[in-house]
């Protein structure tokens, strides 16, 4: 049993305080190798913003277990390095099984999701407070989720989207006893988030996705609030990004987002982490294809592994500047 306190974490209760009463939401960055490392640590010392690290299962089967927790731990002494104590999270994002999160919480991690979200709500409210008696007992926050993200993202697959019922979340909340709580208001998972015939086109021919319910979200707050809310799947989809992409033989097709900001509002309400991966993804595509196309005699991984960890970093650093509103809160 390794302690995420012996590695210099921290869970997310008390960011999650901090940012509701800021009016901004804690970024939350997958990561599955030291590259997608570096560029958060970087980014986050020179917004001096604290960062929930993410790992997906799929990312610690990629990545290994031991060896994703020695790298939480040096991201918290890369920090230190940089000149800024930045308080980190490590969480496990779309556990599903009570084992997993077990697991996760054995090897280091201070914070875990349970997604009981494709079972039916009896048994999503049985295995969460399940996972939240154990986690509770080593001081781990847990993360909740209520309704369905259509897309894909690594093991995470669904087809179809289903809202978050209001009406469930207070006996939810209540029968598990979850720190925090992820809902479903529109947001999806990958970059091919909505179908063209779901969205309309602006003068410039950009598909423009279909409005966030706030209205959901206002309701939910309203039934329990001061609660933390999570928002999943909520990356903006970068065009310029996608463009690159596909100059240099991607065929990224009609890859559609959530407006900045749509984001920027929900950070200033009780969202107070919001998960973004697949701009990440884009980012780093983008700059590593451009190398390949531009460049095609290298082959020293450095040279073009360099400039993708860049691209993030700067995305990464526009994320928490301008859309999360977590840059000069440590």
């Amino acid at each position: 049993m390794t302690s995420y306190k012996n590695l210099g974490l921290v869970n997310s209760r008390e960011l999650f305080q901090k940012a509701m009463a800021g009016k901004y939401a804690i970024p939350a960055f997958n990561f599955n190798n030291m590259e997608q490392m570096q560029a958060i640590v970087q980014a986050c010392v020179e917004t001096k913003s604290p960062v929930i690290l993410q790992v997906s299962s799929g990312a610690r089967k990629y990545a290994n277990q031991t060896l994703l927790r020695y790298m939480a731990q040096g991201a918290v002494e890369y920090a230190k390095e940089l000149g800024v104590n930045v308080p980190i999270v490590l969480h496990l994002d779309h556990g599903d099984t009570f084992e997993l999160c077990k697991s996760c919480i054995e090897y280091g991690f201070s914070s875990v999701m349970i997604d009981g979200s494709h079972l039916s709500y009896n048994d999503n409210v049985a295995l969460t407070a399940k996972v939240v008696e154990y986690a509770h007992q080593y001081d781990v926050t847990v993360e909740g989720e209520l309704g369905v993200l259509a897309g894909i993202e690594d093991d995470v697959v669904a087809e179809h989207h289903t809202y978050t019922e209001p009406s469930q979340v207070e006996d939810f909340m209540k029968k598990t006893g979850v720190d925090s709580l992820a809902i479903s208001i529109g947001t999806s998972h990958g970059a091919n988030k909505f179908k063209p015939e779901q969205c309309t086109r602006n003068a410039d021919g950009i598909l423009i996705p279909p409005p966030l319910r706030f209205d959901i979200l206002k309701e939910i707050e309203q039934r329990i609030p001061g609660f933390p809310i999570v928002l999943h799947g909520s990356s903006s989809v970068p065009q310029d990004q996608v463009a690159i992409i596909n100059k240099y033989g991607g065929a990224i097709k009609d890859a559609v987002g959530i407006p900045e900001e749509q984001l920027r509002q929900a950070a200033a309400s009780a969202v107070c982490k919001i998960n973004i991966d697949s701009d990440g993804r884009l980012a780093m595509t983008a700059a590593v294809r451009e190398m390949f196309a531009t460049k095609p005699a290298e082959f020293d991984p450095r040279k073009y592994l360099g400039p993708a960890r860049d691209s993030l970093k700067a995305l990464y650093k526009h994320k928490i500047e301008n859309v999360l509103g977590s840059a000069n809160r440590i």
